[in-house]
């Protein structure tokens, strides 16, 4: 026996990202009574500042946006019930190719060996069972996303720690689905050209590799108003547009790829602790 929680720490890029992405295994796991550790890497400051303005436009000023969303992030917790925030504040790197990748202090700019010292002191602090972050391309390539990746599975190496290891993604069979609910509220969702398609990674996996299926249905509420929290990305977050209902119709189901276990727990699995208790 322990003689601490079970404990699930999920590696995050930006704010609201924890709310997309494992919104309800949060919420659900907090319910469970599951201590729930969240780390923000960077200060989301390329998101939008108020009124939609964009980074480099007049107007933005990324620290006040920094601040902002540092505010929606601890009420995005304070729905989903998570025990413990810690954020990394490494500066926003922008999408791929913009001039902020380069920034000083840009979580992209920043040594893999630096980030995943800081996370390693978080690992033992908390000791996690388990542990999600992005896959290796940051599931859709933004540069943070990838650098997440990057410092939590350089990390577990640093502290030779063995929880149980899971990637988000999503099943190749809803992707279709997904695109035609963002052009139904509006989004500007559109096939990939064939030539970048053939460069680029696929987005999410073929179901038959999803290891893990995370029912997460009763938390779709909770999810939503944590992603509802994020008020000053609410444009960029189509989702808001559905609804409680069409969302977890959606969302209902969080999905992941697992690449460390030494449970031995049978595959496919519904629960990112089992073989844990």
């Amino acid at each position: 026996m322990v003689d601490r929680p079970l404990t699930l720490m999920a590696v995050h890029a930006h704010p609201d990202d924890e709310a997309t992405g494992t919104g309800g295994v949060l919420a659900r796991y907090a319910a469970e009574g599951i201590r729930t550790v969240l780390v923000t890497c960077t200060d989301g400051a390329c998101g939008d500042g108020p009124g939609g303005v964009k980074p480099g436009e007049p107007g933005h000023d990324p620290a006040a946006v920094a601040a902002m969303r540092r505010e929606e992030l601890q009420a995005s917790c304070d729905v989903l019930k998570v025990t413990h925030l810690e954020t990394l504040d490494y500066a926003d790197s922008g999408m791929m190719g913009w001039a902020a990748n380069d920034a000083p202090g840009s979580f992209w700019r920043t040594p893999v060996e630096e980030g995943a010292a800081r996370l390693a002191e978080l690992l033992r602090h908390y000791r996690p069972d388990v542990v999600v972050t992005y896959d290796e391309n940051g599931f859709y390539g933004h540069p943070d996303h990838i650098q997440a990746n990057r410092i939590t599975m350089a990390a577990l190496e640093l502290t030779g720690m063995t929880p149980k290891v899971y990637w988000t993604t999503a099943p190749r069979s809803a992707m279709q689905r997904f695109g035609e609910l963002m052009r139904e509220f509006g989004s500007d969702w559109e096939e990939a050209d064939p030539a970048e398609a053939e460069v680029m990674p696929e987005i999410g996996l073929p179901d038959e590799e999803i290891t893990t299926w995370v029912d997460t249905t009763e938390f779709g509420g909770q999810k939503f108003d944590a992603l509802a929290a994020h008020a000053s990305q609410g444009e960029n977050i189509f989702f808001l547009r559905m609804g409680k209902e069409r969302f977890t119709e959606l969302m209902g189901v969080e999905t992941f790829v697992r690449v460390q276990d030494t449970t031995g727990a049978a595959l496919p699995e519904n629960d990112l602790f089992a073989g844990l208790r």
